[in-house]
């Protein structure tokens, strides 16, 4: 009896190790790709310098990116599914480095949207798998486990921006391409060899989720005939566009306000505003994903969001209102973009609970196109301040949006999961365990 109780043991302990094993993995792999999105900035100057080209030509290479990145999200979370994580993500890394490569030699708009193109679709593909590999080893402690992968997304940039930079600088923004790409691709690549899905027993045994969880998988035609789902994506986009919004018009923002070259000190550091702002905006909101979704593990998915989404629309009613104070404008938008970047992991933890771990990577993958809507829509707040000639309409608008998601998260989400989690086992099969489709209330 002592041995098995011994082997037992073991057993945890080793599935215990290997899913910390696999969530580190994923992470270095978001880290590696990070720069497809967050250090695209640093070479628009640069490519417009050589070849004039207008940064409104040049920035349809990132629209097309981000396009494809976030709409064929549910495709490559079918195949991640169905084929396994290591396959898709080995595909991901030869797309991650050519994407760069191509852009290395691209003379022409058209070469360069090809590149922007095949880089989306790599980024979407290694983007959903480690997302969803990470709630699929971690379903008792989903909101930590996408807020770590998150983070490392969010955060993975900061390590390379410099050095990218300097290889610009130095060495031209075509070496910087060649290099850096071959060296993100080689990173996945590397990835892809150690990612691997659970299997059975992968699970430690004493470990429990402490959020209510379905007690079955859902296919994606399933999830998208449940209100739960169409909640969630309305939230989604609405606190996207409402965070993005805010955060995409910073620049602007702090020169119309004058505080954009104004000194700020502050923690013994002393930056013009702007770049300060910008530099803890981009700490707080890599801190920001995985702190909520450990705290929504064990506080509740809906209550965090009504709190955190909440503390949003608060924060960027003080910006609005303090912006003209330099150290006000700081603070605040480092607090905007602390509040917000939790979306990226409540929003796959919750997904996660309701729909099941066997299609999460796929049922993520579709929530996550409410990004790519919340994107198209960023561009309503530049006419509203063109229209209007102030900032007000469009905090205003963004202050709306999350105090809505806030309520809906509490009020309305909340009790309808409640309801339908509790009808799911309420219709389980005492016997078998099986489990018929439980319609929600």
């Amino acid at each position: 009896m002592a041995d098995s109780h011994s082997s037992v043991a073991l057993a945890d302990t080793a599935s215990g190790n290997a899913r910390w094993l696999q969530l580190i993995i994923g992470a270095v792999g978001m880290i590696a790709i990070a720069n497809l999105q967050y250090g695209w900035t640093l070479f628009v100057g640069p490519i417009t310098d050589k070849f004039h080209w207008s940064e409104v030509d040049i920035q349809v290479a990132f629209s097309i990116f981000v396009l494809l990145e976030t709409w064929l999200a549910p495709f490559e979370g079918h195949l991640v599914d169905r084929f396994g994580p290591r396959l898709i993500v080995l595909i991901g890394s030869i797309f991650v480095g050519i994407s760069w490569i191509i852009n290395s030699v691209a003379s022409s708009l058209s070469l360069l949207y090809l590149g922007a193109a095949i880089g989306g679709i790599g980024m979407g593909t290694v983007y959903s798998t480690c997302v969803g590999n990470a709630l699929k080893w971690f379903p008792d402690r989903r909101g930590l486990a996408a807020g770590i992968t998150a983070a490392a997304f969010g955060a993975g940039s900061a390590l390379t921006l410099i050095p990218i930079r300097h290889v610009i600088k130095t060495y031209g923004y075509q070496s910087a391409f060649l290099w850096f790409g071959i060296a993100q691709g080689l990173v996945v690549l590397l990835c892809a060899l150690l990612i691997r899905a659970p299997v059975l027993g992968d699970e430690p045994a004493e470990e429990k989720a402490t959020v209510q969880q379905s007690t079955r998988d859902f296919h994606w035609r399933e999830m998208l005939s449940t209100p739960a789902f169409w909640l969630l994506y309305v939230m989604f986009i609405a606190v996207a566009t409402g965070g993005l919004m805010a955060t995409a018009q910073l620049g602007p923002i702090a020169r119309d306000f004058k505080v954009s070259g104004e000194s700020v000190s502050l923690l013994g550091i002393t930056m013009a505003a702007l770049p300060f702002a910008l530099a803890l905006d981009r700490i707080l909101n890599g801190i920001s994903r995985p702190l909520f979704g450990w705290l929504s593990d064990s506080l509740g998915r809906e209550n965090t969001m009504f709190l955190v989404f909440g503390l949003e629309g608060c924060t960027i009613l003080l910006l609005v209102t303090f912006a003209h104070s330099p150290v006000l404008f700081v603070v605040l938008s480092g607090v905007a973009f602390f509040a917000w970047g939790e979306i990226f992991s409540l929003f796959p933890a919750l997904s996660g609970d309701l729909f099941g771990r066997k299609f999460a990577t796929t049922n993520y993958g579709l929530l996550y196109t409410a990004k790519g809507i919340a994107a198209l829509l960023v561009p309503v707040g530049s006419l509203l301040e063109v229209a209007t000639g102030s900032w007000k309409p469009i905090f205003g608008l963004a202050v709306a949006l999350d105090w809505t998601a806030a309520l809906l998260a509490f009020f309305v989400l909340k009790p309808l999961c409640a309801r339908w989690l509790s009808a799911q086992r309420s219709a389980a099969s005492p016997a078998t365990g099986d489990m018929e489709p439980a319609a929600q209330g």
